[in-house]
């Protein structure tokens, strides 16, 4: 017995994208996306996604990476190798710069794409979406919503009749 993933179902325009989404965030389901050939501005809003995490990712990296810039300097200057050379103090901001920066570079670009791997549940070799026989076309020149059986909201035919209403074709049920 096979189980049911969810929904999905075709629209021909942005637009029409644009506004079945709409919809289906005011119906209150909380577990479904959006499927575009190339980026929809404003789709997120339109979804009622909040903004993304990632950048605290990387501002923590960034931090860290600063932190560790200055600290490894000072370290070295005071504790492991202290040595002053005409006069210079064995610690400066100044001196330091150069590896701060590039340590909160390396450690921003790092704390990003870990952030962003954890965030989003990746790798994910897998989607049940994509043995779809419609999804090939969400490649190239259609776009869907599916709409996912574990949400709290979910009823099949209530999904179905609200998807047909938004102006949904080709809906059909996707197996697990």
């Amino acid at each position: 017995m096979k189980k049911t993933y969810g929904l999905i179902a075709a629209f021909d325009t942005t637009p029409a994208l644009y506004h079945a989404c709409e919809h289906v965030r005011d119906a209150g389901y909380s577990k479904w996306d959006a499927l575009t050939p190339f980026p929809v501005h404003g789709l997120d809003a339109a979804m009622g996604m909040r903004r993304s995490r990632v950048p605290r990712f990387s501002l923590a990296g960034g931090l860290t990476g600063f932190t560790t810039g200055m600290s490894m300097i000072w370290f070295m200057n005071s504790f492991d190798y202290p040595l002053i050379v005409g006069g210079k103090p064995f610690f400066s901001p100044m001196f330091a710069f150069p590896v701060s920066y590039e340590l909160t570079i390396l450690f921003t670009a790092f704390a990003t794409i870990i952030g962003m791997f954890l965030l989003n549940g990746l790798p994910m070799h897998y989607h049940p979406v994509m043995k779809a026989p419609q999804f090939v076309r969400a490649l190239d020149d259609r776009f869907f919503i599916v709409i996912e059986a574990n949400d709290p909201k979910f009823n099949a035919t209530a999904t179905r009749e609200l998807l047909a209403k938004i102006g949904g074709q080709d809906i059909a049920e996707l197996e697990e």
